[in-house]
Order: C-alpha cells, then structure tokens, then sequence
C-alpha cells in the first residue's frame, strides 16, 4: 500500500471505529454520537459551503475565525479559489502565549496578522493524497511550508500535525491541524 493511501486510511480508520463505537453504546455516550453525527454532517454540508462559511459552522474553528475577521481576510477566503487551508483549532490557538493572541487580533496589527494567517494557506486544492514527505509546499505569504509523513501522522514544519484532513468546500479544502505555523521571519 502506497503512503498517500495509507494516511488516507490512517486519518478514516479511527474516525470510523470511533463512530462505530459510540453509536453501539446504551450508556451516557450518546452525546458523543451526537457530536459525531454533527461533524459528519458538518464535513458533508461543507462542500456546499466556502472556506470561511465552512470554519464558522465549526466551533472549534471560532478563534480562526476571529482573527480571519480581524486580519481582513474574509472576503479573500470566500473568493473563488481554490484555496487550501491549514486551520487551526482553538486549542492551537490557546498555545501561543494570551497576551500575544490578544496583540495580534488588535487592529494595529492587521498586516502582521495577515501575514500569520496567509502563511496557511496555499494556492489550489491540495488533498492529503497529494502530499508527500519531505515535500515543500508555497503558501500564499510567500514562505514554504515542511510536510512530513511518518505512517499516519502528517507534521507541517514538524510544530504542527494534521487532525483532520480533505474537508472539501465549494472554494478549496481544508485540513484542521493542532498548532498555529509561524513563518521563519
């Protein structure tokens, strides 16, 4: 079995057995059924949507949110594309120090902000499939990206790893990663 088949399967496996699991219980775990379905539901109803309609439907994208507002860029991620997005979870966002988040969202710092955010995005519509190990990918700021693949696990930069991947909307793709990538400079 290829790499690229083998993350496919390594990121859908789980997901599967999880919701295989949670449907088959009786107990209190139905609210993660429901939770479950809502994603699902949510993934499907995404390609519908646009990348920036698609991260405001999913809570756990609400600081990406904000601060894609803040960074003006809105408009630019609801455009025709398409666009990849590596987009990260609020609990990315809550690593980086509060009072820097906090700087940053300030309209004072708008391009510094932009800068961040553009650095996770990436011209066209790039799949996990498409993606190899050790493979540099051009972001939309202008700086490359790092992809390293070590059997199911996707890193970007080695800082920041894939949790969900190929969310497809109507203007590109996204994939939900774990960490907030910083360009070099």
């Amino acid at each position: 079995m290829d790499i690229k088949k083998a993350l496919l399967l390594g990121l859908c496996v789980p997901a599967l057995a999880f919701g295989v699991a949670a449907c088959s219980s009786d107990d209190e775990e139905g609210s993660s059924t429901t939770t479950e379905q809502t994603d699902s539901a949510m993934t499907d109803e995404a390609a519908t949507m646009n990348i920036v309609e698609t991260a405001q439907a999913t809570p756990d994208l609400s600081t990406l949110v904000e601060a894609v507002v803040a960074a003006d860029l809105v408009e630019t991620l609801s455009g025709e594309g398409p666009f990849t997005v590596f987009a990260p979870t609020n609990e990315a966002f809550a690593k980086l120090p509060p009072a820097e988040l906090q700087r940053l969202l300030k309209p004072a710092n708008k391009d510094e902000l932009a800068k961040i955010l553009t650095y996770h995005v990436v011209s066209g519509d790039v799949m996990a499939a498409d993606l190899s190990n050790g493979q540099k990918v051009k972001t939309v700021e202008g700086q490359e990206i790092t992809v390293t693949i070590d059997g199911d696990t996707v890193k970007l930069n080695d800082t920041a790893t894939v949790v969900q991947a190929d969310i497809e909307t109507s203007n590109g793709t996204v994939h939900v990663i774990d960490g907030v990538l910083l360009p070099p400079n």
